[in-house]
């Protein structure tokens, strides 16, 4: 007996609304808010807090993908589900920071400001996948879809990685310019 077709047009809208509802504010908060200034609210150890997420979110993405290897399904799914959870915190975090204190300029000049700039459009831009990506994978997941959530996430696997990877170095190249304070 075949498994009946399920749509999954509510779930794809659902994923889509969600993920420009979270760039658009994204977007927002970088390219139009510009901060509060507040003096009485102070988040500069932020960066530094969302620097140890990405880097865990990264040491979880690794240890998923070799437990999964490993066939350990009930360890995959934690790992994930701790590195999802990771960088939904990181998120929180990194909106909040930019809410308070702005856009961040980098201070350097010349090559490192080429390497700089081009890591974070690297990382901007690979950034904006990650969540209707997860979703997805995770949506199929539960679903017990896993052929189509092995699609997902052998894309979204070296994604997601390279985009914690590169906000940890996005930290220590910004660090020399604005220590925390």
């Amino acid at each position: 007996m075949q498994r009946a077709e399920v749509s999954h047009k509510p779930f794809f809208v659902f994923n889509a609304a969600v993920s420009v509802l979270a760039l658009s504010l994204l977007a927002w908060l970088l390219l139009v808010h510009g901060g509060l200034q507040s003096p009485t609210v102070n988040l500069r150890f932020m960066p530094a807090v969302n620097a140890g997420l990405n880097a865990l979110a990264a040491t979880l993405l690794v240890a998923g993908r070799v437990a999964i290897a490993k066939q350990r399904q009930g360890l995959h799914r934690a790992l994930m589900v701790s590195a999802f959870a990771t960088s939904a915190v990181f998120l929180v975090g990194y909106l909040a920071y930019h809410a308070v204190h702005g856009d961040t300029k980098f201070g350097g000049e010349g090559a490192v400001k080429v390497v700089y700039l081009v890591v974070l459009a690297s990382h901007v831009l690979l950034s904006m996948g990650i969540v209707p990506m997860a979703l997805a994978a995770f949506y199929f997941a539960w679903r017990q879809d896993f052929a189509k959530h092995k699609k997902v996430a052998r894309v979204l696997h070296p994604v997601w990685l390279y985009v914690s990877v590169t906000g940890v170095v996005v930290f220590f190249m910004l660090r020399p310019y604005y220590p925390a304070g």
